[in-house]
């Protein structure tokens, strides 16, 4: 989107010692002086006709000679859209500048916005050229224009769009590690927001798919089922759309064949008191389950010495500290 024409000067106000006064100063920001160029107002109709390499030209000429100029800031912003059609990364590293040079233009937000469009348009699938032709990828370069455009916003609305595109980036890449801490930072970072619902969401489900089977750490499958329970009670009306309570009772199932596995592995290596522990815990924390009847069954096959073994706590968790490693099974 083009910006055609000069606002208003903003004044700016500053207070100097004066003979030990500090009287008070006026001066307006020299890169938003309204200042009539032709020269860009030329470039500027080429670009919305679409003649963008001509535009370019003419903007590269007048910023060569134009150096102090006041309204230099439209120019370089300017450069940056000419690029825009091939070059995206210079058009970035254009607006870059803008905001470099001159933090008060009124092309600072422009073009952090114009940044955003070229880091989504990048992990929507556009393509970089090389050799004339449009087949490079730029994701990894994108997830870094995002950090960037964050670190010149903090707290802003821009910012937060930036932290769940990349979160949602991670998440649709299949790399949950990454997606889970980018929920997390963004519920700390904005708690009161209206998608705090469904990013919880994400974030548990960023957990769930982290669980590498039965033989493996369950702590990414306990902090997944903790956070749909919770979910489950804070947001009734999406847990019901999103069909959570199917997603627990999968989860239980898991638990419950992981819990009959660890004590069928403490069996196989004498360790009949550890298994014991096992098929109580899995027999009274799920009693109506498939394994909760094998368990049973291999109870009153052990020894009854270690049987003699004291039950679980009554509502203790199941911790992933009682399971033995995937190296050791």
């Amino acid at each position: 989107m083009l910006l055609v024409g000069c606002s208003s000067v903003p004044v700016k106000r500053t207070w100097e010692l004066q003979d030990g006064r500090w009287p008070e100063v006026t001066t307006s920001s020299p890169s938003t002086q309204p200042v009539n160029e032709p020269e860009l107002d030329r470039a500027e109709g080429m670009l919305f006709r679409g003649d963008y390499k001509g535009a370019r030209q003419v903007l590269l000429d007048w910023e060569k000679t134009h150096k102090s100029s006041p309204v230099r800031d439209r120019c370089i912003y300017l450069i940056a859209e000419s690029y825009m059609p091939e070059e995206r990364i210079t058009a970035f590293y254009y607006c870059d500048e803008v905001m470099d040079e001159y933090p008060d233009s009124r092309f600072f937000y422009p073009a952090l916005e114009k940044q955003y469009q070229i880091a989504d348009e990048f992990l929507k699938g556009y393509k970089r050229y090389f050799l004339g032709m449009q087949i490079l990828g730029a994701e990894d370069e994108a997830i870094e224009m995002l950090y960037r455009i964050q670190q010149r916003s903090p707290g802003s609305p821009l910012a937060e769009r930036c932290l769940l595109r990349t979160a949602d980036w991670y998440f649709d890449d299949a790399e949950y590690d990454l997606a889970a801490d980018a929920y997390g930072s963004y519920i700390r970072s904005f708690p009161r927001s209206e998608k705090i619902p469904r990013v919880k969401l994400r974030r548990a489900f960023s957990a769930l798919a982290q669980f590498r089977g039965l033989k493996f750490d369950a702590t990414a499958m306990i902090d997944a089922r903790a956070e749909l329970v919770e979910i489950q009670h804070s947001y009734p009306d999406l847990a019901e759309e999103e069909h959570v309570d199917e997603v627990i009772a999968r989860i239980d199932d898991a638990f419950a064949r992981k819990i009959l596995d660890t004590g069928d592995f403490y069996q196989r290596t004498s360790e009949p008191r550890a298994a014991v522990y096992q098929y109580r815990y899995l027999a009274e924390t799920y009693p109506n389950s498939p394994e909760a009847r094998l368990a049973n069954q291999r109870l009153a096959r052990m020894p009854v010495w270690a049987k003699n073994t004291p039950p679980p706590p009554a509502g203790e968790g199941y911790s992933p500290a009682t399971q033995p490693s995937a190296a050791a099974q």
